[in-house]
């Protein structure tokens, strides 16, 4: 199986562990006998685990090689799936999510910088577009086969098959992947001084708006299709799974733009149409419901090509410490779920609806935008700069 390909299916296992508990929650909820309040905390602790302990671990581990460490990530998620599976005890359940989050993590990080060192230049945007395939085939099969296996077979099961599926990929990993040498040794505390460069920090506030505004509309997709677009209690489901499966077209015709014209272009008129979709949603609520149908789904398609855009123009901007920018970008990413969720839930609580929502997001996409405009305007100049000085010497 093609190296890539081979990551991706593991990928989406890791994608997998995270998304399946939102579709479980009553069930987990009922059989470990807590609230379903106290459930849905146990995706606050994969995601602390996964923004928290991913760049601690990719810091820590900087001089191991990048190979040695995805293998070893993999098995420290098949285990705590195994782990989570067998635990009963809340507490315990809790504690062994932050170690999921933060393996998966780790793994995916990893395996997005891997893929620039496996492919040609030419070829890297189609290849982060593939990794990007797995997080939305998670969303299409991933959780639904999850919760219908949790309804035959109880909650556990899907998190032994996780185990599994994470096990028997380790070994065709360690055969089919060359030696990916570690990033460029540094101590621990000097790698978050790349922090400091505006061209780094720039893609990863990037991130963290579009984390937020997505986080916007997809926390609160469900009232404001049911109440706002006035349609029926099952249809959030149904436009899910349609978000979902354009998603996949999305990252796929999002890693062939990038080969063919850059990372930068593709971003760029990504974020566009994810404003502009927003931002007409709520004007067609009322009169033509099936406009702002099909605007959702505008939405999921450029959400989901601006993802390996933006991975691409980061691993392109910090070449030397990508494992450790890839680690600290899903981080911000997932602090900007955490705002965008919050924001959320103030303005519904504010308007009593969610017809405002998508708006509240289109707010996010925008400052992204600017963001992401400023910061090629950045490194541009940057460079003219660089050339200047080396003319004049």
């Amino acid at each position: 199986m093609n190296k890539v390909y081979l990551i991706a299916l593991a990928a989406f296992f890791a994608a997998t562990a995270e998304l399946v508990i939102s579709g479980i929650l009553s069930m987990l909820a009922a059989s470990v006998g807590i609230s379903i309040a106290q459930a849905g905390m146990l995706v606050t602790a994969y995601s602390i685990g996964f923004a928290v302990g991913t760049p601690m671990v990719i810091a820590l581990t900087s001089r191991m090689s990048r190979k040695r460490l995805m293998l070893i990530s993999l098995l420290a998620f098949s285990i705590s799936s195994l782990a989570f599976a067998l635990g009963s005890h809340y507490v315990i359940l809790m504690a062994i999510r932050v170690i999921v989050g933060a393996s998966a993590g780790v793994f995916c990080v990893i395996a997005l910088g891997s893929v620039a060192k496996l492919v040609k230049a030419n070829q890297l945007g189609n290849a982060m577009g593939t990794i990007a395939l797995a997080f939305s085939f998670s969303m299409v099969l991933g959780v639904p086969i999850g919760a219908v296996m949790s309804k035959l077979w109880g909650w556990e099961s899907i998190f032994y098959a996780l185990a599994i599926g994470g096990l028997l990929v380790i070994l065709p990993l360690h055969l089919r992947l060359p030696d990916l040498a570690a990033d460029k040794p540094e101590p621990f505390l000097q790698q978050f001084t790349v922090l400091k460069n505006v061209s780094v920090a720039g893609p990863l506030l990037l991130s963290m708006l579009l984390g937020a505004g997505n986080s916007v509309m997809l926390t609160y997709i469900a009232p404001f299709v049911e109440h706002a677009l006035k349609l029926s209690s099952d249809a959030p489901s149904a436009v899910l799974l349609a978000v979902g499966v354009i998603g996949i077209a999305g990252s796929k015709l999002g890693g062939i733009g990038i080969d063919r014209y850059g990372s930068v272009r593709v971003m760029l008129i990504s974020l566009a149409v994810t404003f502009l979709s927003l931002a007409a949603m709520p004007l067609f609520a009322d009169i033509a419901p099936a406009i702002s149908l099909a605007l959702i789904g505008v939405w999921g398609f450029s959400i989901f090509s601006a993802v390996p855009a933006i991975n691409a123009f980061i691993v392109r901007t910090a070449p030397s410490s990508v494992s450790f920018i890839l680690s600290m970008n899903t981080s911000v990413t997932h602090l900007g779920l955490a705002l965008g969720a919050s924001t959320g839930g103030w303005l519904i609580r504010w308007k009593d609806q969610a017809l405002y929502h998508p708006w509240l997001a289109a707010l996010f996409v925008l400052l992204a935008f600017t963001i992401a405009a400023l910061s090629i305007q950045y490194q541009r100049a940057s460079i003219r700069l660089m050339q200047q000085r080396s003319t004049s010497q």
